[in-house]
């Protein structure tokens, strides 16, 4: 009997939690290039790396050793703190003391009532030398109508996925909630959601295998040109998968390699992102880390006719705060059974 009660309590525990991926490549910037399909982008490592640029090297990181493709990225500052409100970040840089997990757990917190997935797996050693940059993104907003539930269908070839979004016998209301970018045909278009709060959530779906920043001017681009109805017609239909996951990323290439005309090396470069997406709105955490060492320095279209907007194949969604020019968070999805 006792062993029946658990069971029923972890499967409705897993109902909540997010899907631990293992399969979903966390990227640094948006100009990163990966070979697995399925992959995320949060500004979080970014916000650290330009920190540290700022705060302690003064300049671009060059190491020793050869400098990885992904430190040169990350040089460029494509993403910085001027792409978010500041009540959707918390930041925190300087030596680690005794008192330095403690002023970041209270104040996370005080501001977003988070805890933190990721300060049990470094090193806090308290030491003179050693340095914490730290950031947290935090965004939780709600779509402007709740869609509806559309059940389980098909995605691809040959998975299935649960769903929400638009059809015949929906409300109205619902249906101004959408805008349409471009629709170009059945595999090539775009929409942006309305929410409740200053938040666009923009989805495109498209199979071409670029960088998030290429795919994202792609969408510019078509939707600059773009000729046809940008409303959503009562013909239209929009069905939008559910998307849950959780994933952690090291980057051990930034890792143990002396920062070149300085003393420091990088001892962690961690970054996680749970993300949930549902009929009802969004919810975005990430946090993202490095801990830093001092060493010795070494020298040196008139019928109107319907239209589908089916997300069921590789699509990409992006999130941005409607009065910025860049968004903050990009998420291609591929494999559905990663995120459901």
């Amino acid at each position: 009997m006792k062993k029946g009660i658990c069971a029923l309590i972890i499967f409705i525990m897993s109902l909540f939690m997010p899907v631990l991926a293992s399969n979903i490549d966390v990227q640094a910037t948006m100009l990163s290039r990966s070979n697995e399909q399925d992959r995320v982008w949060a500004g979080t490592f970014q916000l650290v790396w330009n920190e540290f640029i700022d705060k302690y090297v003064r300049t671009s990181v060059r190491f020793w050793e050869e400098t990885p493709l992904i430190a040169k990225e990350l040089n460029k500052k494509s993403f910085n703190y001027t792409q978010l409100s500041e009540n959707c970040y918390y930041k925190y840089s300087g030596n680690i003391t005794k008192q330095t997990k403690k002023i970041i757990v209270k104040a996370i917190k005080k501001k977003f009532n988070e805890t933190s997935d990721i300060l049990d797996s470094l090193d806090l050693t308290p030491a003179k030398n050693r340095f914490l940059v730290y950031a947290i993104l935090k965004k939780d907003f709600e779509f402007e109508n709740e869609f509806d539930k559309l059940g389980i269908s098909n995605f691809g070839k040959n998975m299935t996925a649960e769903y929400f979004g638009i059809n015949n016998n929906t409300n109205n209301n619902i249906k101004k909630s959408v805008k349409v970018l471009f629709y170009n045909n059945s595999d090539d278009f775009a929409v942006t959601l309305n929410t409740k709060e200053n938040e666009e959530v923009l989805l495109y779906k498209n199979t071409a295998n670029k960088d998030f920043n290429s795919i994202y001017r792609d969408i510019n681009i078509k939707a600059s040109k773009y000729k046809g109805d940008k409303t959503f017609t009562d013909k239209d239909e929009l069905k939008i998968p559910n998307i849950k996951f959780n994933v952690t990323k090291t980057f051990d290439e930034l890792t143990n390699k002396r920062v070149t005309g300085t003393s420091f090396v990088i001892n962690d470069a961690i970054e996680t992102i749970i993300f949930n997406m549902n009929n009802k709105g969004v919810r975005l955490k990430s946090e993202a880390a490095m801990t830093i060492a001092t060493t010795a320095l070494i020298p040196e279209e008139n019928k109107i006719a319907p239209r589908y907007f089916y997300f069921n194949d590789t699509f990409v969604v992006f999130l941005k705060e409607k009065d910025k020019s860049s968004p903050y968070f990009a998420l291609r999805v591929h494999d559905i059974s990663n995120y459901q």
